[in-house]
């Protein structure tokens, strides 16, 4: 029962955005980020007890942090801004009540290898409008994230995930994993609160 009031208060608060939003105006680029899992779903846990859900949510919070300057912001909404667990299908119909500009999905990695490493781009095969808006969103995070943070690239890539394949008809949407968290140095430096700025700030820049 409680699952379900939850569910219904986050569709009532997707109604309200969408109802404010439909009577305002802005030329500023709507982004809606996917803040990967949550609350009891942990995502993958690294070697070092690093946990996904509170990695990609500190990158998400950066983002946020750093548009606040007065050079002219971005429009950012997250799916979530604290250790909640938010329904896939909620998260794509908040992309879609926004009607956003663009939908980014931050996860981290991993992998029975513990060499493997790297930051992977993934965005939907059969998107009729927006698929080549996707991939080149998804090209420009990777290229940056590879050239200021140093990741190993592992490409931009086709998969069917239920986030992407939502929000295919109402904007360009990719998902990013950030790293192997199986890996231990990229573990580690997932770890440090410099770093995580660095990451947001290089994928803020190409929003």
């Amino acid at each position: 029962m409680k699952k379900v009031l939850k569910n219904v208060s986050f569709v009532i608060l997707v109604l309200k955005m969408c109802f404010i939003f439909g009577q305002e105006t802005s030329a500023q680029k709507r982004i809606v980020i996917d803040v990967g899992h949550g609350g009891k779903d942990a995502g993958t846990i690294g070697i070092n007890g690093i946990q996904e859900k509170d990695v990609v949510l500190s990158i998400a919070n950066e983002i946020l942090s750093i548009n606040q300057k007065p050079e002219t912001p971005l429009d950012i909404y997250l799916t979530r801004y604290k250790d909640t667990l938010i329904s896939l299908s909620d998260r794509t119909k908040l992309a879609k009540a926004l009607n956003a500009d663009l939908f980014v999905s931050l996860h981290c990695n991993h992998s029975d290898n513990p060499d493997a490493r790297g930051i992977e781009v993934y965005t939907l095969r059969k998107q009729e409008r927006f698929s080549k808006e996707s991939v080149f969103a998804g090209y420009k995070i990777e290229r940056a994230l590879c050239k200021t943070i140093g990741y190993e690239s592992r490409g931009v890539k086709f998969a069917n995930f239920q986030v992407l394949r939502e929000t295919s008809d109402y904007c360009p949407a990719v998902l990013i994993e950030l790293g192997f968290l199986s890996n231990v140095d990229e573990a580690q430096y997932l770890m440090r609160k410099e770093n995580v700025l660095a990451i947001a700030l290089s994928i803020l820049k190409k929003l």
